[in-house]
């Protein structure tokens, strides 16, 4: 499944949080940073009271022909210490991903997907996909995904021991042939009651890709609406969803020599953040100023 359409969208929440205005490893904020999605080893998770997450559940329903199939990309970032920099304890992310594909619905149906995975660096999960008829054409898809990692020292781990094997920004894309996924936030009278029963933990599913298709969906640890978009006005990733490029770039522009020098020296997002920023010209400040997407009139008496 081509996951192009809904990549920009996906990789702004893989990253969201992950370095924070002003930008540089030595400030509190990005030192103690705290990312959503993120799924500790099961064996830490146990420990804890009260609990952390060690696992997201995402449940959806498709209308799928007979032989319909799915594709399943998990992608999540493992945040790996950096030996050159020891004094900025700064944990640089790494990209891992799981995919799946061409999983036969009607299999699923009849006998669930079950699987253990050796990552790289230490890494380990176990998936657990399902599907349950609702009726000839409907079926709810039931995705798990567990932190199933060994720690070395087991449950007696702390934090700062089980974070260099969690998955950060865990999420999931979900992609469906010869089918369609129905929207859980505007399922439609046939599916109200059944959308309702749907169970999600650490993830809601959402459609994604270019409306009104419906082969995609996004189950983000995010809430979202259906076919989010990052804003065309928009020159790169700030990291900061919630905030605005143009406050974030003037911001940028007001750090001083020595706050850039550490930028320049710290993570490479960092470093393209002020690149990227100091190159705009006065046309690309205009148009990240603000736009009118659109308008409507708005008629009758007074």
């Amino acid at each position: 499944m081509n996951f192009d359409a809904v990549e920009k969208i996906a990789a702004a929440i893989l990253y969201e949080g992950y370095i924070l205005y002003p930008y540089r490893p030595t400030a509190i904020k990005n030192r103690q940073r705290w990312n959503f999605g993120t799924l500790y080893p099961r064996v830490y998770v146990q420990a804890q009271r009260p609990e952390e997450t060690h696992r997201l559940v995402a449940e959806c329903l498709v209308i799928a022909e007979a032989q319909a199939t799915l594709d399943v990309r998990l992608r999540f970032l493992q945040l790996v210490r950096q030996p050159q920099a020891p004094a900025l304890a700064w944990d640089q992310a790494v990209e891992r991903t799981s995919e799946h594909t061409g999983l036969l619905l009607t299999s699923l149906a009849a006998s669930p997907f079950a699987l253990t995975q050796q990552m790289d660096a230490g890494l380990q999960l176990t998936l657990n996909f399902s599907a349950q008829r609702l009726g000839d054409e409907a079926l709810k898809l039931r995705l798990e995904v567990e932190n199933t990692s060994h720690l070395p020292s087991g449950a007696e781990a702390n934090r700062e021991q089980a974070l260099p094997l969690s998955f950060v920004s865990a999420h999931l894309l979900l992609g469906i042939r010869q089918g369609q996924f129905v929207s859980l936030l505007d399922p439609g009278e046939s599916y109200r009651e059944f959308a309702a029963a749907c169970t999600n933990q650490g993830v809601f599913p959402v459609l994604a890709g270019d409306e009104p298709d419906r082969s995609l969906l996004l189950c983000s640890p995010i809430i979202l609406y259906d076919y989010p978009r990052i804003a065309p006005e928009s020159e790169g990733d700030f990291f900061d969803g919630t905030e605005m490029d143009e406050m974030l770039t003037l911001r940028v522009l007001t750090l001083t020599d020595a706050e850039k020098q550490e930028m320049l020296q710290g993570d490479p997002r960092a470093r393209r953040i002020l690149e990227r920023t100091e190159a705009l010209t006065s046309d690309d400040m205009l148009k990240a100023h603000g736009v009118i997407r659109a308008m409507r009139d708005i008629r009758g008496d007074a």
